[in-house]
């Protein structure tokens, strides 16, 4: 049986989970998601090791082993929750000898795997399922859901609920203990000066072609840091790459992937961009942010498996999104535009020229009705694409 989970700020998240947890997992998110709150909500009798606490730290850190021989004599199967993981790769080594020899199952939370890969640890060989936790997407809102305080507050729970007063600290706050306890604290960097002045830059690129050789040389860099420093935001669910629609095409078209931020509040706080108001090119950037984050939250909560990549020809003309691969089942376009012309739907009417097989064609508007093209274009109000999107009807 599967259950949904409460946040500490009562919104009901929509990953799904087992109730009774028969297989171990890893449950992955960026900070301050939520984890630890719906772990603790959904198992609340399970047996907790927190490795946020410095005494649980001091105590596993020199010696993994404790943890094996704390729960190979309990007879009876228990769940056992283990935080941040990846503070102590070396047990899982143990974790896995607990999975093979008892009857126990491992839920294991964590925000970043860089430090895992980077130690070789032990991913436990597809023993344990794999989940992510995003932060809030509009379904999860309900009737809370406010765009433009979501595209300036991001979608942390605690963030969006904030007052008007703290928030800005908050963000920088939130900014500040990346840098100490994932970078610092984990030494992923040698310069934390530089990785600091690429993090700003990259800021600006959110949404952006990343071409490596381009972008170290307008920040200074070389491109191999530049690759390296690119690859920390991945590791630690900082960022994400969105790789370009190669599918047998018939014209010239962009290989290099986007990238785009995983909390569009973090964009806003390292480019400066101060408050977000609709109709504003800035605006339109965090929009499109916005419907990435919701499609692929969407994609991994309801278990989806589709790829998602962008479309451009060598010409500029481009599609935001492409759910799909061999089949194209959502071409979509994110357009923060409360009036939709033909040149916001050239894009999807060029790809229609490449690809006969599209099953749904959409763009996202700031539009207050929706309506369809001839050619059979949704365009989509906001609400509408909310709807359509959590209720299947999308992809």
């Amino acid at each position: 049986m599967n259950i949904r989970g409460i946040s500490k700020d009562m919104y009901k998240r929509l990953i799904s989970l087992d109730k009774t947890p028969s297989r171990s997992f890893f449950l992955w998110g960026s900070r301050q998601t939520g984890k630890s709150t719906l772990l603790n909500h959904l198992y609340p009798d399970a047996l907790k090791v927190d490795l946020l606490k410095s005494e649980e730290f001091a105590k596993y850190g020199p010696k993994p082993h404790l943890l094996r021989e704390k729960i190979k004599n309990i007879q009876e199967p228990v769940l056992v929750v283990i935080d941040e993981i990846q503070k102590i790769p070396a047990l899982l080594d143990d974790v896995h000898w607990l999975i093979e020899n008892t009857p126990h199952t491992f839920a294991l939370s964590g925000s970043s795997a860089r430090k895992l890969k980077r130690t070789q640890a032990n991913m436990l060989g597809g023993r344990a399922l794999r989940y992510e936790l995003y932060g809030l997407v509009s379904k999860e809102l309900g009737d809370d859901f406010d765009l433009v305080k979501l595209l300036n507050r991001g979608y942390l729970p605690s963030h969006y609920l904030a007052s008007e007063k703290e928030i800005k600290k908050l963000i920088s706050s939130y900014v500040g203990d990346y840098l100490k306890e994932e970078i610092v604290a984990e030494a992923l960097v040698r310069n934390l000066n530089s990785f600091s002045d690429f993090l700003e830059k990259a800021a600006l690129s959110d949404t952006e072609l990343i071409v490596l050789d381009s972008f170290a040389r307008d920040v200074g860099i070389s491109a191999s840091t530049i690759k390296e420093y690119f690859s920390i935001l991945c590791d630690t669910l900082f960022g994400y790459y969105l790789p370009a629609y190669k599918k047998k095409p018939k014209r010239r078209t962009i290989s290099a992937p986007k990238f785009y931020f995983g909390n569009i509040a973090i964009v806003n706080h390292l480019a400066q961009r101060g408050y977000l108001e609709p109709k504003s090119p800035l605006f339109g950037k965090a929009f499109e942010n916005w419907i990435a984050h919701e499609l692929r939250a969407y994609n991994s909560y309801y278990d989806k498996f589709q790829n998602i990549s962008y479309w451009r020809l060598t010409t500029g003309v481009e599609v935001d999104f492409i759910v799909g691969s061999t089949e194209i089942v959502l071409a979509c376009e994110a357009k923060a535009s409360p009036n939709i012309h033909a040149d916001h739907l050239k894009g999807l009417r060029e790809l229609s020229k490449e690809y006969s097989n599209i099953r749904k064609k959409v763009v996202v508007s700031l539009e207050d009705f929706s309506k369809t093209t001839d050619d059979g274009i949704e365009i989509l109000s906001v609400n509408d694409f909310r709807a359509s999107l959590w209720s299947g009807k999308l992809f």
